[in-house]
């Protein structure tokens, strides 16, 4: 605290009513004077920012017309617009927080638009968003069918993709048919195609099969099953031995080749031909039968028996006429 000497101009003392002046001293503490940065500021307005939009396709391609919505943390509309020629818009002068960005239409028969999304605007900056709108997806129809009658099949399976990725998988059903919806990634877009699951009996559908698709635009893919080989079984080894013709068996209606014929006689009476081979056996099956030069060696030895035979016969006639002579003369004498 500074002390502060005051000089007062004149004292007057009343002293039996005469006036006398004298000086006077005193000594007060001093306050610091109030400077004019202690008194509160006044409240300033906020500062804004704003957000810009730039709308695009998967080809990289800008679009006009398309329509946005813009809500605050409250729900209530900050701002509405469409792009323009060079695909742009922005919302100004919006006040610091969190807002909730939405397309309404994409303004293209061949795009979809873009999902919603959130966007936080800061004091005295721009935000910039691209937003990219998908192309509509193409409308696939998948028909197998058998290669000769054109019939449909069911059961068959296949991938559709484009380059390295695969993109949709369809399986036909009862009618041979199946559909689904195929992204696409410009305005005309190739496909390929490959069999994974034949139809039951028939072979995979190998050939490779490319198509090509547009946005929103229908695509039928076609694809043909051969049927599969039937394997027949091995026919059987011939062999080395000899078969006999069923025409060479001797049968009763049927005789064989080497077989007696009975001829019906005068009389109507059939008669056997009476000869060696009418009494030999059947020749067994797959072999020859009997002839007559087989029957020599029995037929020489027969005689031979039979000649001896009537010599001992003979021989003993003789003797029992010597016999019969010599009782005679015995009783004669």
């Amino acid at each position: 605290m500074y002390a502060r000497f005051v000089r007062s101009a004149a004292v007057a003392v009343a002293v039996t009513g005469t006036l006398i002046w004298a000086p006077a001293a005193s000594a007060q503490p001093s306050e610091p004077t109030r400077s004019a940065s202690a008194v509160p500021a006044e409240t300033l307005a906020p500062d804004v920012g704003s957000v810009e939009i730039t709308t695009k396709d998967t080809a990289g391609d800008t679009l006009s017309g398309a329509a946005f919505l813009l809500l605050d943390s409250a729900g209530e509309e900050a701002g509405r617009g469409k792009t323009d020629a060079q695909g742009k818009l922005t919302f100004p002068d919006l006040a610091p927080g969190v807002y909730r960005l939405k397309e309404t239409a994409s303004g293209s028969p061949l795009h979809e638009a873009a999902a919603d999304q959130d966007v936080i605007v800061t004091p005295g900056a721009t935000i910039r968003l691209t937003i990219t709108d998908p192309f509509k997806a193409a409308k696939v129809l998948l028909q197998a069918k058998d290669d000769k009658t054109g019939k449909l099949l069911p059961g068959a399976t296949v991938n559709i993709g484009t380059g390295t990725s695969t993109l949709l998988t369809l399986t036909t059903g009862a009618n041979g048919t199946a559909s689904g919806e195929l992204p696409v990634m410009s305005r005309k877009t190739q496909f390929w195609v490959e069999e994974i699951t034949a139809p039951t009996g028939y072979d995979l559908y190998k050939p490779a099969k490319t198509f090509t698709a547009g946005p929103g635009a229908p695509a039928t893919v076609t694809i043909t099953n051969a049927k599969t080989a039937t394997v027949l079984p091995p026919t059987q080894k011939p062999t080395d031995k000899p078969t006999v013709k069923p025409s060479d068996k001797p049968s009763p209606s049927k005789p064989g080749k080497d077989e007696d014929v009975s001829v019906p006689s005068d009389s109507g009476t059939p008669t056997a031909d009476k000869t060696a081979s009418s009494t030999a056996a059947p020749a067994p099956a797959g072999s020859l039968a009997h002839t007559g030069a087989d029957a020599t060696p029995w037929l020489i030895g027969s005689a031979a028996i039979l000649i001896a035979a009537g010599g001992g016969a003979l021989i003993a006639a003789r003797r029992r006429r010597t016999d019969n002579s010599t009782d005679d003369g015995s009783s004669e004498s």
